[in-house]
């Protein structure tokens, strides 16, 4: 990854400007929030960067995930971001900053909801695999079929001889899309039970954060234990050379999102793509054009 050169920096810097984290917007929206529950969380979370260190990194990094966009695309590469780790571990977060300023048709994600009657008569893996990358395109799975050793082994929707064939089947079948031009990287966000549950506890307590937490999630606080063991037993069995995993330390989200992206950026070895300089062609005029007035009604009501 290159350092920015000076042409950026006025751009940078009005991008600086113009940004606001998740922490201004608490303060400003969220005023039902209880006020000792936020002193709380700031006592017990670790001090965490500066807005304008952690915004001036960020841009910087999403303006490399940009040269990796047009890589991908000019190359016909196909990538596949696999994020995993417990519930409020900061991966949706993560997600939301990689693909904030890339191009949505050629960097999408894939969040599945729980398989239906028919995909559960399926090979497993198969409701995954028509949401696999063409050449030019990056996928990101927020959650992926790694389910079936997390959720499902642990809240018995699957049986321990589904979950040890599962276990037979993964190194093949993402060693299979490696093999087939795929590159494959997968995260696990680690967070710790002290931090789960205070994320837990602003989000009860945060009328517009309420939606992120379903009974799933609620019982993996009950079943802590239980997901440590199958975390533990997964990263074990499932950690292979042609795709690894790697864990991103999640307790200050800042920090987790910055170190990702880097590591993400890491390891691709994409180049700059060079590009025709862009000219603005000149506006036709037609002398016997005359533009239309619309009904008002059309209009949406200037209330801002």
């Amino acid at each position: 990854m290159q350092d920015p050169i000076p042409d950026t920096l006025d751009w940078l810097k009005a991008e600086l400007d113009d940004a606001l984290d998740e922490d201004v917007e608490l303060e400003m929206s969220e005023p039902a929030l209880s006020l000792e529950l936020r002193k709380l969380y700031r006592r017990k979370h670790p001090e965490t960067l500066d807005r304008r260190t952690y915004f001036t990194a960020l841009i910087q990094l999403q303006a490399e995930l940009i040269k990796l966009q047009d890589w991908v695309v000019d190359r016909g590469e196909k990538v596949v971001v696999l994020f995993e780790g417990r519930d409020s571990a900061g991966k949706g977060s993560a997600i939301k900053r990689i693909t904030q300023r890339l191009n949505p048709r050629v960097c999408r994600v894939v969040a599945l909801a729980r398989p239906s009657d028919r995909e559960r008569s399926q090979w497993y893996f198969q409701r995954y695999v028509p949401h696999l990358p063409a050449a030019g395109e990056i996928v990101l799975f927020d959650r992926s079929w790694y389910n079936r050793a997390g959720v499902e082994r642990v809240m018995g929707f699957a049986s321990e001889d589904e979950v040890g064939q599962f276990f037979q089947d993964v190194p093949e079948f993402e060693r299979m899309l490696v093999r087939s031009g795929i590159r494959l990287i997968k995260y696990w966000f680690s967070i710790t039970d002290e931090e789960q549950q205070l994320r837990f506890l602003m989000r009860i307590h945060d009328p517009l954060k309420q939606w992120k937490l379903s009974p799933m999630d609620l019982q993996s606080r009950v079943r802590w234990e239980d997901y440590t063991k199958a975390k533990e037993e997964m990263l074990e069995r499932t950690h292979i050379p042609e795709a690894p995993w790697y864990i991103v330390e999640g307790n200050d989200k800042k920090r987790a999102r910055l170190n990702c992206i880097a590591h993400l950026l890491g390891r691709i070895p994409y180049e700059d793509v060079q590009r025709e300089p862009i000219t603005l062609p000149e506006r036709v005029f037609n002398p016997d054009y005359e533009r239309g007035t619309l009904p008002s009604d059309l209009y949406v009501p200037g209330r801002y």
